[in-house]
């Protein structure tokens, strides 16, 4: 054969082949399309569930594929029979019959569709919607959730503790704890249970909570000073202020807290009082978390552009979901912001797992809160986060790895004596007022 022969020959072969692959490509596009049909809403249900003294609410969401369904989170504690209806009455016709596969859409027609926006009820009903359709998601491409939104960037998320006592209760405690490898510890005066929990300057007298604020304040300080006295070196603490504290005394307070092992102050002051975070932060260093509360972007956003606090500790499902969560992250990291995702009790495993899905996909995590889920609760949702020697690991199952057993469920109905339902208010704190009457946040 001549060697122009034979280069034909091969430039022909070539472009056969070249031809054929290119024929083979679209029809390996549409199978791989037609493996993955686009699911649609075919109902929404709402399941209410008190297993261990909170209402604890998740939606679920079925599509027409068989057995393609998701949960998600809405547990609004304190206004917790507020939720089903407006899942039912108000999203659910909105959004059977649309594409389960379209989140970031369905999520802004709910958010948008009652012209009035970010409140609490309206917020975790759309959360309980949107974070089933990322289950679902996860669940028809068979990965988790974390591997959808761009994979880890850690393995597992550091956690906090929570101890309540006195200062020798509490020493004690940490270092049990820190032989099971916590090293960030939240404390609080007061016992384990019921309103004795409660911080030692809150007394109940004739059916209400008197709030002493200068007894709140010389005694939360006195207990940072005793138990840093006895505080394994490189162990730091945090305490929950829940907005009891007038603007200035919060300032003061602060400033106060800055020669402590301090990893943060928690809710300072109430989200009506933003003003003063300007003020803690040009008179001190103490790192100051902030958001469990929030609702609106309009709430967080000029905390973070102005670097005024440290940690956004919003809640998931408070928020509005997975989402805008995610959002807040992305914005938080811009300006050196870190996550503390508000947790248990007052979110069911779902939301839990949704905050340690943002912790391991998000690059500015800070710390996660944790309380461990009671047997009751096991029961009833399956696939929890598994916690390891103070991290919790996220779900490598498809969606958020988390099943409901559905008639466990049945057994744990809404009650409105149940512990934890304080005075009938429909899971609401006490009617806390100071000495002379005057009703406080918090």
């Amino acid at each position: 054969m001549k060697r122009r022969d034979l280069f034909r020959s091969i430039g022909i072969t070539s472009l056969g082949l070249s031809t054929a692959r290119g024929q083979r490509a679209p029809e390996t596009a549409a199978r791989a399309t037609r493996g993955l049909p686009t699911p649609k809403i075919k109902d929404i249900s709402v399941i209410e569930v008190q297993p261990a003294g909170t209402r604890l609410t998740v939606v679920k969401v079925m599509t027409d594929q068989d057995g393609l369904y998701g949960y998600g989170c809405a547990t609004f504690t304190q206004r917790a029979d507020l939720v089903k209806p407006a899942v039912e009455k108000y999203l659910k016709p909105l959004l059977v019959g649309r594409p389960a596969d379209r989140i970031e859409d369905a999520w802004r027609m709910a958010y948008d569709s009652s012209y009035w926006k970010n409140g609490p009820v309206l917020n975790n009903a759309i959360s309980g919607v949107e974070e089933a359709l990322w289950d679902i998601k996860g669940r028809q491409a068979g990965l988790p959730v974390y591997q959808l939104v761009g994979g880890k960037v850690r393995e597992a998320a550091e956690c906090f503790a929570s101890i309540r006592g006195d200062a020798r209760t509490i020493v004690a405690r940490t270092k049990e704890l820190h032989s099971q490898g916590f090293r960030k510890f939240r404390i609080a005066a007061g016992g384990p249970d019921g309103e004795g929990s409660r911080e030692a300057a809150v007394k109940i007298l004739h059916d209400r909570a008197l709030l002493d604020r200068e007894t709140y304040f010389r005694s939360t300080l006195k207990l940072f000073e005793d138990v840093s006295r006895d505080l394994p070196e490189g162990l730091t603490l945090a305490t929950d202020v829940h907005s009891r504290l007038a603007g200035h005394q919060a300032v003061e307070f602060c400033k106060r807290c800055e020669k402590f092992p301090i990893f943060f102050i928690e809710d300072p002051l109430a989200p009506e009082d933003l003003g003063y975070f300007k003020q803690i932060r040009d008179q001190c260093t103490t790192p100051i978390a902030m958001g469990e509360l929030f609702n609106s972007p309009h709430e967080w956003q000029p905390l973070l552009e102005g670097r005024l606090i440290d940690y956004i500790r919003c809640h998931v499902s408070q928020t509005g979901g997975f989402t805008p969560a995610r959002k807040i992250a992305l914005l938080a990291e811009n300006y050196g912001v870190m996550t503390a995702w508000h947790a248990p009790g007052d979110l069911s495993p779902i939301g839990h797992m949704a905050n340690v899905t943002l912790d391991v996909v998000c690059y500015n995590f800070g710390i996660q809160e944790y309380g461990a889920f009671s047997p009751a609760v096991l029961e009833v949702f399956h696939g929890c986060a598994e916690m390891k020697d103070a991290y919790l690991w996220v779900s490598e199952k498809p969606g958020w790895g988390i099943e409901i057993d559905e008639k466990a469920a049945a057994k744990y109905p809404f009650n409105d004596n149940a512990r934890g339902q304080r005075q009938g208010l429909n899971g609401g704190w006490t009617d806390e007022r100071l000495p002379d009457g005057t009703v406080v946040a918090q």
